[in-house]
């Protein structure tokens, strides 16, 4: 299985509002994960959960959602639609979802953020879900509209893609978010397998221009080694094991 994330690049965190769409686990897993990633920056006095405490940064819980959404109680208690309204509907409407990041990342009047940040994890549960692909892409230009154009922030997707998949309505997603984004990772294993020093490779790829240019993208491509508390990234060839 191969992993795509496109996005742009990020501004210093410490000066953002973060909006987190965590849709396939709870956010004590994500903020498990997220310490794995960015360790060296918490040591310089950033916190997810002290983001989280004081408005910083904003996190939907996906799966806790959808647990509110078939019971219904703090739907009934709040008054407002679930985010994923479109679970319990016929009509593949991603309305509900947008009125949240758009209320979510639009700031305040005593706010200053330099810029939002939108992470969504992860857009291919979205389809799994029921949403059709045209209703996505809807979903994320009107994100793109809202957070990068009239905010200037930013927008990280995660999305899953196989070069043997036979899901036509991924690929369609996969490969219109490629064509939409300025920076792409694409995360994946050895092809040779399993080894203890290298867990796998990514390839960065740095969009030239998105409009049509004579320009070349470029590619770097480095391997990877997942810690308990890091990730070291090296040239191909450059592990521990090789030197």
């Amino acid at each position: 299985m191969q992993e795509e994330m496109a996005e742009t690049k990020l501004k210093s965190i410490s000066e953002l509002l973060t909006l987190i769409v965590n849709l396939p686990t709870a956010v004590a897993k994500h903020f498990s994960k997220c310490r794995v990633l960015w360790t060296p920056k918490i040591h310089q006095g950033m916190s997810l959960t002290a983001a989280k405490e004081r408005g910083q940064l904003v996190f939907l819980e996906g799966l806790k959602s959808c647990l509110d959404l078939l019971f219904g109680e703090k739907e009934k208690q709040s008054g407002q639609p679930s985010p994923l309204q479109f679970i319990s509907e016929s009509a593949s409407n991603l309305k509900a979802l947008f009125d949240f990041v758009r209320t979510s990342v639009t700031p305040a009047g005593s706010e200053s953020w330099k810029g939002p940040v939108l992470l969504v994890d992860d857009l291919s549960v979205l389809l799994s879900l029921g949403a059709t692909p045209v209703a996505v892409l809807d979903f994320i230009h009107y994100c793109r509209v809202t957070v990068c154009s009239q905010l200037k922030g930013n927008i990280v997707v995660l999305v899953h893609s196989n070069e043997d998949s036979e899901d036509e309505e991924n690929e369609l997603v996969v490969n219109s978010l490629c064509h939409h984004s300025d920076l792409i990772l694409w995360v994946e294993g050895l092809a040779t397998g399993f080894c203890k020093d290298v867990h796998g490779q990514i390839k960065i790829i740095r969009r030239a221009s998105l409009e049509l240019t004579a320009e070349q993208d470029l590619v770097q491509i480095y391997q990877y080694k997942i810690q308990d508390k890091n990730v070291t990234f090296f040239a191909r060839g450059l592990s521990a094991a090789v030197l």
